[in-house]
């Protein structure tokens, strides 16, 4: 499943949070690979695969996995806050 992180537009971050969050993400944590794409975080959750749940619930269930990812990212930066970002499912 594909997912998109992006900075959060009720919060002001700095102009480079989505660089500063893909280096401290790197290439892959777990089941989930990241790539930047402009000026956003393509996200690929591979968790659902285990499972049958409807579409629409795997597809909150991974977008929770993904955000976990990033607060737990951010809590190990200083540099970061968890609320400059947000995490969506990909069109």
């Amino acid at each position: 499943m594909q997912f998109r992180i992006t900075r959060h537009s009720g919060h002001a971050a700095p102009p480079n949070a989505i660089e500063l969050l893909a280096r401290r993400l790197g290439a892959q944590l777990g089941d989930t690979s990241f790539a930047v794409r402009g000026a956003e975080i393509s996200a690929t959750w591979q968790g659902g695969r285990q499972g049958t749940s409807a579409r629409e619930n795997l597809t909150e269930i991974g977008r929770w996995a993904v955000f976990e990812l990033v607060r737990d990212v951010c809590e190990d930066a200083p540099e970061l806050n968890t609320e400059w970002f947000a995490v969506s499912p990909a069109d």
